[in-house]
């Protein structure tokens, strides 16, 4: 933002959000001072992290965009930020015009955010609910409102299941996929580290969540019973390009996949 005033009153522009510090990551403008300073002090700690923020939203909208000229014609990104640079309804609407998109996140400052940039957006909306639980968000009048779980939904977890254990993130998506309907496409990524070393550095950085490196196994066992979209499990910008596996050489990337639910 060229200024630094909030948009709506109860945005606060004094503490820094991660929602508006990956905003800046991807080069956006809403974002606030705050953010830019603790964005850049994360960015000096662990100098990848920008790089894979770009990565993961270049596949999130690929995989996105893909889902939606298979026929898929709504979708929930879940623990979504802000609306980011490009924005999920961006790229399926390049696709299908009248496609509608829910996006969910547990910040109050950054839902709030969010809904005033989607005010006038037909068939958009930005609910403050939290990911973890599935029930209450499947349960959501403000959800239901964008979404028709009747009909095929693309579930999109980006960027956000490192925050849990492979095994609850597991439990995760299938808590989400057990209510989408048959062709309903699930879309994940997670962020990966080779060195060590790093990933501490970046733990060190979120120092308000336990982070966990999971590997393409664990990205791969939250896709059982789904169909896996080619190129399966692999880095972020592997997949976007078509070719498959991991980058040579680099210490971190996103590990990422899309899949389809076939049955019921």
């Amino acid at each position: 933002m060229t200024n630094e005033e909030p948009l709506v009153p109860g945005i606060d522009v004094t503490k820094p959000s991660v929602a508006r510090i990956y905003d800046y990551w991807l080069g956006g403008k809403d974002n606030f001072a705050v953010d830019r300073e603790r964005g850049g002090r994360m960015a000096e700690l662990n100098p990848s992290l920008p790089r894979l923020v770009r990565d993961n939203r270049r596949f999130l909208c690929a995989a996105a965009a893909l889902a939606a000229r298979d026929g898929v014609g709504q979708f929930l990104d879940l623990g979504a930020g802000l609306p980011a640079n490009p924005a999920v309804h961006e790229a399926v609407r390049t696709v299908n015009p009248a496609a509608r998109v829910c996006y969910v996140d547990n910040d109050p400052a950054a839902a709030l955010h969010a809904a005033v940039l989607l005010a006038d957006g037909d068939g958009l909306a930005a609910v403050e609910a939290d990911l973890t639980e599935p029930k209450a968000v499947l349960a959501c009048p403000d959800v239901l409102s964008v979404i028709d779980f009747a009909q095929p939904v693309g579930i999109i977890l980006g960027a956000v299941l490192h925050f849990l254990s492979s095994e609850a993130a597991a439990r995760l998506c299938a808590a989400y996929l057990s209510q989408a309907a048959r062709g309903s496409w699930l879309i994940v990524s997670t962020g990966h580290y080779e060195d060590k070393e790093l990933a501490d550095r970046l733990q060190q950085a979120a120092t308000h969540a336990r982070f966990f490196n999971h590997d393409v196994a664990a990205v791969a066992s939250w896709l059982t019973g789904l169909e896996v979209v080619p190129p399966g499990v692999c880095g972020a910008n592997q997949w976007v390009a078509g070719t498959g596996g991991v980058p040579s050489g680099r210490a971190a990337y996103p590990l990422v996949a899309a899949a389809v639910k076939t049955g019921d």
